[in-house]
């Protein structure tokens, strides 16, 4: 089963200084048909203008992915981590019992565009953790390559929950497919770009959620960059 998602039904929000598109639920976003799927809690599609940003705020067990799409994120937090983020970073903070973070574009005048994940964990009341790796476009390149995952494989980071998080850039010929497990869900992002998936056009923002199905199939890619999710049951 695939039902497709398209960029125009997602929520959204303009505050002036933040642009943001929602894929779930998230503040005065509310959608009942659209709160999480598996653990999978937050998609934000957030730009940012130059100089602005989340000022310290705070979070509890949730898994914090961020992807940055183009500029620079500047993150600061209560565990004592300072760093800037760009494209080809992959930044996981895990909220555990409580952390306090802020979030600033880096840049005074370029917008920042990145993605904010948010995934359930398996457990509740884990210590709080931080950690950021690079992937550069030489490492996603006409394959899936895994960013997150619970084990921490093949260089990704580590997330504490039932989920793994691969990214692609594909375009003409490359194609990439993903072998599903019996009883877990994939979705699929559309970063930038347009590809298809199982045989359905997607474009930027686009999303597919599959079920019951063995393989997802990515191909037929303009300029994509695509981001994959594999989910187990929610607390499953």
């Amino acid at each position: 089963m695939i039902e497709i998602r398209r960029s125009d039904e997602r929520g959204h929000a303009n505050h002036g200084w933040l642009d943001s598109y929602h894929s779930f639920s998230f503040a005065d976003y509310r959608d009942p048909q659209h709160v999480h799927f598996g653990p999978l809690r937050v998609i934000n599609e957030d730009r940012i203008a130059g100089g602005q940003g989340f000022g310290t705020h705070g979070h509890r067990d949730m898994e914090i992915v961020t992807y940055v799409l183009e500029g620079a994120l500047a993150h600061r937090d209560s565990m004592g981590n300072g760093s800037t983020i760009r494209p080809g970073d992959v930044q996981r903070m895990s909220a555990g019992t409580g952390v306090m973070h802020s979030e600033f574009n880096a840049s005074q005048d370029d917008e920042a565009h990145l993605l904010q994940i948010w995934v359930i964990p398996q457990r509740a009341g884990d210590q709080p953790g931080y950690e950021e790796k690079r992937f550069d476009d030489a490492d996603k390149r006409g394959r899936l390559r895994v960013i997150a995952s619970p084990d921490g494989r093949d260089g990704s980071v580590t997330i504490h929950a039932d989920a793994s998080i691969y990214a692609a850039l594909l375009d003409g010929a490359e194609q990439a497919a993903f072998a599903l497990p019996e009883g877990r869900l994939a979705y699929v992002h559309v970063a930038r770009g347009a590809l298809t998936v199982n045989g359905e056009a997607l474009k930027a923002g686009d999303a597919a959620k599959l079920s019951g199905t063995d393989t997802v199939m990515l191909e037929k890619g303009e300029n994509a960059e695509v981001l994959l999710f594999d989910l187990g049951p929610l607390n499953g």
